[in-house]
């Protein structure tokens, strides 16, 4: 009665499902493992000392930004040159813009500086002159998929949809650090900015999609072992039926 498995159609079949099983298993062990990393980086990350606690290191120190030195109080020196506002950003609730100044540091490149989030329809305060010293906690330059970012553009002048040396470098004419500052203290009429955690690093809800996906590509594998069974019963008692002339 199941000697159809060994027609060449059942061969195909029973090959399909031989591969399939087998990949849904290994898609699913790899999204469970990146779950356990975003775990693994949330427990480091609560274990590591506070920002607050840690004094601030020379900007060119910390770079390139990554999971060890995003938040950490950064200092540079330099000259306030354009500023610009990052339009569509929410803090506590509210709408408004960040205030995002380029410091031209000694070093001649410039680094970007959200002094401060400011009120929709407020005026943003003008930079100080003269040379002056930041200190502000460092941040990796936004993407596309960083909340509140504008990557559309269409934006009127004087007004930036993201805070990436990507989004400045037809903006300004200098150099622009990959990476960019917010002052724990802002100027008058300007509210601080807190830092974002480092991507990656939280148990956020992207770390729970991949438990998720976890789960469903292991309901595939055995949704296929299910269907092949089921297959088989079918093809076995279309034999017998017609074996006895049904």
């Amino acid at each position: 009665m199941y000697r159809f498995l060994r027609t060449p159609r059942w061969w195909g079949i029973n090959a399909f499902v031989l591969l399939a099983i087998p990949f849904c298993v290994f898609m699913g062990t790899w999204q469970l493992g990146k779950f356990e990393d975003r775990v693994d980086s949330h427990k480091e990350a609560e274990q590591r000392p506070a920002v607050s606690t840690l004094q601030a290191a020379p900007l060119a120190s910390l770079l390139p930004v990554d999971t060890e030195t995003s938040g950490r109080p950064a200092e540079a020196r330099g000259r306030f040159g354009e500023q610009f506002l990052v339009p569509d950003r929410e803090l506590d609730g509210r709408s408004g813009s960040y205030v995002l100044t380029l410091l031209k540091t000694d070093g001649g490149r410039s680094l970007p500086v959200v002094r401060g989030w400011l009120p929709t329809g407020a005026k943003a305060p003008a930079p100080p002159s003269g040379e002056v010293a930041v200190v502000g906690a460092l941040q990796a330059s936004e993407n596309v998929g960083t909340k509140g970012v504008r990557a559309a553009g269409g934006l009127p002048e004087g007004q930036l949809g993201m805070i990436s040396a990507a989004a400045l470098v037809n903006v300004v004419p200098d150099d622009v650090y990959d990476a960019w500052i917010t002052l724990a203290d802002s100027p008058a009429g300007l509210t601080p900015v807190p830092a974002a955690a480092a991507a990656g690093t939280g148990l956020d809800a992207k770390a729970f999609q991949n438990l998720g996906y976890t789960a469903e590509w292991f309901v595939f594998a055995g949704f296929v072992v299910f269907m092949w069974f089921r297959l088989v019963r079918r093809e076995a008692e279309a034999t017998r039926d017609e074996a006895l002339g049904l």
